[in-house]
Formats: structure tokens, C-alpha cells, sequence
């Protein structure tokens, strides 16, 4: 039955009272006696009442506004005279009243879930005086439920678990399922469970969801694990429920319902006559299909005469049987041993087997040989323990091996180079000992595996490798640190005692019992007036304000040293400070970290302003860099040009040469091409001034008007000149070199040499040219015969 037919009926049976006794009015007592209504039904003498109406109700889920009922007073008769009023919850939202017939009428869609019922008052008013007709009146609206939402599972998801082998009937877990329509209007919410998968194994009570088994001595070595999958619906299931499924995981435990077996009516082991007591013969191994404390076994050796050269004990991790050597062995005197080992478990659950039934036996042969062994180990694996904190020279431990033989050679110990690339450990060569070699840090290895030789020293030198496994212990040896680098800001307008930073810390060392650390300040007299520590106990501390009113005209950065402590023996700590800056947030909260907004921030400044300084600034570090550049430039040319006067003074002049021409012919002066000199001396200890070359030049011209050009003198006076330039590379000119010729007696113009001059050097300002850069004398003179050119 669907909510469409199930509503009708409801309706009828709630107005049947009004059907039978004509209709329900309300009499004129105080409005608050609505739970008194008629409509509830009731066999109590009716008082006489003002208001008539049926009882009010609407479907939930309804979009179609509709007339749900209509409320009257005694006193309309039809003429519109009277004026009806609603008020209340849902009034004018929810519902609404036709202000002249009383019709109400729904405007939304109404959800049962979200409010079952809506309490409202009506008012009758004359129209033409404003006074009331009626007593305020109260009545109620109900919602109807319809089946509009599915059942839901809580607590999911479902796991459970049940031992093997139990009973039918055995209590799994219950599903519980709730459905949000009305439990007390129809089938809406009524529920019903069902399997869907997990049968014949499991199976649920319809009504309560509780999941038992039905099936007998389910076997978990069969099967460990089952998924169970449950549905529920609503509306006892009929047409048009709603259904929802879950899955519930349900495990079997292990009971002892199985003992162990050996696999192998015989097992055969081989072990040489120089085997050391201990030394493992092999393993046997009885499996148990059960897990847990079920499988534990324990193994005995039955033959007593040979129990006593052997012995066996179980390994606790893999139940298998350690058949060990204990008591040395002799090829000679026998080669054989056969001895019945058996199994039996630890714990036994006589509900399921017999007592017998959890043992086994079964037998094994040992075959003893006659070789030439290495030399042996006492056993095949070393493990040993040492603090990273140990001093060099500390021993770790003794490998020991020895040769079997009878003629039981020395025995000398080296380790692997392979196995130990830092050298952190040395062995003694001749009892085994190792020792620390070097620092331990079991931050940088926490492991080391060292590869040892025994090798003998005599005869064939068999050698044979043992690993030897190291852990470093760790010691509290490294300080707790921050977890990061935190940039902590505090916004203006922040108030006392929030919360502007949460701090972790770090620590390399591995204590057994985890890291604990305790976060204080550092101890001062003064209380510290802006920040506080919280340390949360939980490896994390708050960074609080202990004030409020920061501003960044005040303080721009505050430091705040943290101190963080370990929890190791001794306690190791260190103190951090955190920087803590002001800043102008936005409205958001958040600070800017970069850029040129955080900049002008920093710095007080408008960003526009900060900008502007900005382009201020590299306009004036590229005219620096021009500048500079210029100023380079220039001096790199000063000093190129020194450099090529300086590498390139040589100089040429001209060679004159004087001759005295025939009556009637000019004297001519023939200039010869330029002559190469010796360079310039490049270091020189003593530099003649030109003024002292001139002046001993001018001396000895001023004799010349009375000394011909045939005479002694002159011609003395020429060679010495040349000699000594020549001879002496420290004499000036250094660049050119210069004939001197007679020039005649008695001028008056005196001497035309370029030597009189002390300001013009033509081989000195410029190069030598032998183009013609002098004028005759004859303005001077007069014409003669005889004219001498330069």
C-alpha cells in the first residue's frame, strides 16, 4: 500500500467526529486550549463554539498550492462583510486565507522532516467597524508524511569476527538502519533486513538486523574471511520502498583444531667431524595449519644415547626444530646417527582433537664426513651492539674460528676492505677483536657490516668469511632544533592572546621512546611584555601575543628567543630566536612577503612613492656608470698615446751636406734619404740636459767666424761630435743623426743650427722631413755668387 492510498484513509478517520456530529467550533475561551480541539476526537460534552472548521492537513512534497480546509465564523453570512486574518507560524510564507471566504491555502512545498505541524491564530474582523467577531483563535495544521527518504546504515562500515568452528546460530553484529519519514503514520519507516550475499553461512533477523551463522563447523583453514552484504528496506518492503545495502567483513579466528605433521618420513643431514659443538645439523619443520599461538611447537629427540650427541630446540619465529651439534664428533669411531624426532603443540584443545592427535614423529639421518675444513666460526653470524658515543680503541666484540683438523693450525683475522670503506673498525690479526677505529655517528650509519677472514697460516691456508653486523646505539648527542625557518608577523591591531604562530622542532637523534620536546623562553628576570610561549605537549608550542596595539611607527622587528628541550638523557637544548615582524596586513589578514608592496611596507612608504624612488635610483646608477665609462675611456687613451710616444721616439733628420759651387753656379745643399739610428736606450742611468749639449755646441761656434771650413779645427770639432755620439748612448739628440757644416765667417745673423734653439726641436716635436723648410738668405745678404741652401 502506497502513501497515495494510505492518506485518504487517515483523513477519514481524523474528521470522522466532525462527519457524525456536523461540524467542530471552537468556543470562545483562551486561544492557547488548541490541544482541546474536537478534531482529536473524544465522547466529552461539546460547548458551543464560534469558529467552525474541519481538521487541517497537508502532504508533505506537495509544489500545487491548494484549499486544504476552510475556517468560518458563526456570524458570516455570506455578504463578504466579514474580513479573515492569519497569523502564526508559516503564515503568509507557508499559508495563506482567503480574506473573505476563509479558504486556506498552501503557497510551497512542505517537508515533514524539516517541521511536522504549524501552530496559527485566525481573527474575524467586521469590516465596516473594525471590531472583532470572534475571539483569536488557535489551530493546527499537520503534515502528512509521504515515503520520500531511504533508509541509511550507521557506524559503517561493518567488521566483526567470530571463532571457527562455532555453533549454528552464533551471534555476529547487528546492522542498524534509521529512516527519516514518519514512524508513526503508516509503513514509511518501517524496516525490514535481508541478505543479499554471504548465504548459507550467514543469515539476518528481518526485523532487528542481527547477522548469526547458519552454518556448522565453518573452518577458517578453509576459508579466513567473509563479505556479507545486507539490505534494508522501508515499507516492510512493499512496492515503492526505498533500499539501501551495506557490507559487513566478517573474520574467522583460529582455534587449535589441527595439529602438526611432518612432511618427510625421513630427513637426511651431512655434517663434517670437525664441526664445532653448536654448529647447526639442519632443520626440521612439523606444519601446523593453525596460526598464532595454535602453531607453537616444541621438538624432543627421542633416542637418549643420541639425544646426548645432538640437540634440538625450536626457533620462536619460524616454530622450525634446530637439530645443533653437542658433543664433538669423530669420523673413526661412527659415521652414522639416527634418531626419532618429534612435534607437539604447546597448547591443547582436547573440544576438537585428541591428544594424540596433536603430535608427530618422524626420524632423521645424520651422515658425518671425513674433509679438510677452513677453518670454522663459533657462530654463523655476529651481531653486535656499541654506543656512538665509544672512544677509539673500544672493543665491540670477538669473532673466533678455529682449524679442526688435527693438525688445528694458527688462525690469522683480517676483515674486507670491500665491507669497511671508512676503516671504522680494526680487527686483531690474531685473537679477532674488534675494535673502534675511528668516531661513530649513528646519525651518518647506524649499521655496519663487516665481512672477517679466518685464514690459516700454515699448510693449505683455507680461509673462510663470517659477516659480522654492527649496530651503533644512539646517544642524545644532537641538539633540537626548529623544524624550519619561520618568518613570524604580527598584525597591527593584533589583540592580546592570539595565536600568530605554531612551532615544531627537530631533533637527528632516534630515541627508543620517540622525540618529546619542551619549548620554553629563555629564563630572564623580566617578563617578556609582547610574546608568550604555549608549549601544547604535543612536539608543538603557540607563539601567543601577550599585548595588543603593535604598530609599525613603535617597532618594526622583535626577536623572541626560543629555548627547546629534549627529553634524552642527558636533556640536550638549544635556543632559537624567531624574528617577529609588524606588519600593515591586509584585510584578509594576510602580509605580503615580497616585492615591492612588502618593501613599501617595511620601509613606511606608498608603493606609488617607492616606485618613484625607485626609478630615481637606477637613472642614477646608469649616469654613474656612463660617467665612469667616459672617464675610462679618456684615460685609457691618455695612456695609449703616452705609451706609443714613449715605444716610438725614434726619429730621423735631415743630412745636410755643404759644398762650395764654381763662379757663377748657387751652392747647393743635396738633402740623402733618412738613416736608421741605434734605438733608444731603455733604461738609462744619466741623461745629459739639452741645455748643456747647447751650450758646449754654442761655445765652440762662436770661434767659427775666424776658422775656415778647411781648417783643423773644424773638422776636429766634427769628428769629436760624431764620436761622442756614437760612443755615448746617453747624449742627445738620441734619435737623429747630424752633420754640421761650415756656415760662414762673421754673420751677423749668427748661427742658423737648429742646436741654438732651446724651444724648437724639429726631431723631437715631429718627425725629420726632408721636404724643404727653409728660405733663403738673400733678403738679408744680398745676392751673391756663391748662396749656401738648406
Amino acid at each position: 500500500m502506497d502513501g497515495c492510498s494510505v492518506l485518504p484513509m487517515v483523513i477519514m478517520i481524523s474528521i470522522m467526529p466532525g462527519l457524525l456530529g456536523s461540524d467542530m467550533r471552537v468556543s470562545r475561551q483562551e486561544p492557547r486550549d488548541s490541544q482541546q480541539l474536537e478534531a482529536l476526537g473524544g465522547s466529552r460534552p461539546r460547548a458551543k463554539r464560534d469558529w467552525i472548521w474541519k481538521q487541517l492537513f497537508v502532504e508533505e512534497e506537495d509544489p500545487t498550492p491548494k484549499i486544504i480546509g476552510q475556517l468560518k465564523s458563526k456570524f458570516d453570512n455570506g455578504d463578504f462583510t466579514i474580513k479573515y486574518i492569519l497569523s502564526g507560524e508559516g503564515a503568509g510564507e507557508a499559508f495563506s486565507i482567503d480574506e473573505y471566504t476563509g479558504d486556506i491555502h498552501t503557497l510551497k512545498s512542505l517537508d515533514r522532516e524539516e517541521k511536522s505541524f504549524y501552530v496559527l491564530q485566525a481573527r474575524a474582523i467586521d469590516r465596516r467597524t473594525g471590531q472583532p467577531l470572534e475571539t483569536e483563535s488557535e489551530f493546527i495544521i499537520k503534515v502528512q508524511d509521504i515515503n520520500d527518504n531511504a533508509p541509511e546504515f550507521k557506524n559503517e562500515p561493518y567488521v566483526s569476527s567470530i571463532p571457527e568452528m562455532s555453533p549454528m546460530g552464533t551471534t555476529v553484529i547487528q546492522v542498524t538502519a534509521t529512516d527519516a519519514d514518519d514512524h508513526m503514520f503508516g509503513n514509511n519507516a518501517k524496516l525490514i533486513y535481508s541478505i543479499l550475499q554471504g548465504e548459507p553461512y550467514f543469515s539476518v533477523e528481518p526485523k532487528t538486523g542481527i547477522i548469526v551463522t547458519s552454518w556448522p563447523n565453518m573452518d577458517r583453514e578453509a576459508s579466513e574471511q567473509y563479505l556479507v552484504v545486507v539490505q534494508v528496506k522501508d515499507k516492510l518492503g512493499y512496492s515503492g520502498a526505498y533500499s539501501a545495502t551495506t557490507t559487513v567483513t566478517i573474520t574467522l579466528t583460529d582455534v587449535n583444531d589441527n595439529g602438526p605433521t611432518f612432511q618427510h618420513n625421513l630427513y637426511t643431514f651431512a655434517l663434517a667431524e670437525s664441526a664445532p659443538v653448536g654448529t647447526t645439523v639442519g632443520r626440521v619443520m612439523a606444519e601446523d595449519a593453525d596460526i598464532g599461538v595454535n602453531a607453537r611447537m616444541n621438538y624432543s629427540l627421542d633416542d637418549l644415547e643420541e639425544s646426548a650427541t645432538f640437540r634440538v630446540q625450536t626457533d620462536p619465529v619460524t616454530q622450525e626444530g634446530i637439530v645443533t651439534l653437542a658433543k664433538p664428533l669423530d669420523y673413526e669411531s661412527k659415521r652414522r646417527f639416527a634418531i626419532a624426532i618429534e612435534a607437539i603443540n604447546d597448547h591443547v584443545d582436547t573440544r576438537f582433537l585428541s591428544y594424540n592427535e596433536f603430535r608427530d614423529k618422524t626420524m632423521i639421518k645424520i651422515l658425518v664426513t671425513d674433509v679438510d675444513e677452513p677453518p670454522i666460526f663459533s657462530v654463523p653470524v655476529f651481531e653486535w651492539k656499541v654506543p656512538e658515543n665509544a672512544p677509539v680503541g673500544t672493543q665491540v666484540g670477538t669473532v673466533y674460528a678455529r682449524d679442526t683438523d688435527a693438525a688445528n693450525n694458527p688462525i690469522r683475522y683480517s676483515t674486507s676492505t670491500s665491507s669497511d670503506l671508512r676503516k671504522v673498525f680494526r680487527i686483531d690479526p690474531n685473537n679477532g677483536t674488534v675494535s673502534v677505529a675511528k668516531p661513530l655517528d649513528r646519525e651518518t650509519a647506524a649499521w655496519h657490516n663487516l665481512t672477517v677472514t679466518a685464514k690459516e697460516t700454515k699448510e693449505n691456508h683455507l680461509s673462510s668469511t663470517v659477516s659480522v653486523a654492527i649496530k651503533v646505539l644512539d646517544i642524545n648527542d644532537n641538539i633540537p632544533t626548529l623544524s624550519q625557518d619561520y618568518q613570524p608577523y604580527v598584525c597591527e591591531g593584533t589583540q592580546a592572546g592570539e595565536l600568530i604562530q605554531m612551532i615544531s622542532a627537530v631533533d637527528a637523534d632516534d630515541p627508543l621512546e620517540g622525540h618529546h620536546f619542551y619549548f620554553s623562553m629563555v629564563p630572564d628576570k623580566h617578563i617578556n611584555p609582547n610574546f608568550t610561549i604555549r608549549d601544547n605537549q604535543d612536539n608543538t608550542a603557540s607563539i601567543l601575543t601577550r599585548r595588543s596595539t603593535f604598530t609599525r611607527r613603535d617597532r618594526v622587528l622583535y626577536h623572541l628567543p626560543v629555548v627547546i628541550m629534549d627529553s634524552g638523557s642527558p636533556a640536550l637544548s638549544s635556543t632559537s630566536t624567531l624574528t617577529i615582524s609588524v606588519c600593515a596586513c591586509q584585510p584578509a589578514g594576510h602580509c605580503p612577503s615580497g616585492g615591492v608592496e612588502a618593501l613599501a611596507l617595511y620601509m613606511g612608504l606608498s608603493t606609488q612613492t617607492l616606485l618613484g624612488l625607485s626609478v630615481c635610483l637606477i637613472m642614477l646608477i646608469v649616469l654613474s656608470l656612463l660617467m665612469l665609462a667616459v672617464w675610462r675611456h679618456r684615460k685609457l687613451a691618455q695612456q695609449k698615446l703616452a705609451a706609443q710616444e714613449l715605444d716610438t721616439e725614434e726619429y730621423h733628420e735631415k743630412v745636410v751636406h755643404y759644398a762650395e759651387a764654381n763662379a757663377g753656379q748657387d751652392a747647393a745643399v743635396s738633402s740623402s734619404q733618412p738613416v736608421p739610428l741605434r734605438p733608444h736606450p731603455r733604461r738609462r742611468e744619466r741623461r745629459l740636459r739639452r741645455e748643456e749639449v747647447t751650450a758646449s755646441i754654442r761655445m765652440s761656434l762662436r770661434h767659427s767666424h775666424i776658422i775656415g771650413p778647411e781648417d783643423e779645427v773644424f773638422r776636429q770639432f766634427i769628428v769629436d761630435r760624431l764620436a761622442e755620439a756614437d760612443e755615448d748612448p746617453y747624449v742627445p739628440p738620441f734619435d737623429c743623426l747630424r752633420t754640421y757644416a761650415f756656415e760662414g765667417m762673421g754673420s751677423l745673423t749668427g748661427s742658423l743650427s737648429s742646436l741654438e734653439s732651446s724651444t724648437f726641436d724639429p726631431c723631437v716635436d715631429r718627425s725629420c722631413d726632408s721636404g724643404q723648410h727653409f728660405m733663403r738668405l738673400t733678403p738679408w745678404q744680398g745676392a751673391g755668387e756663391d748662396e749656401t741652401s738648406f
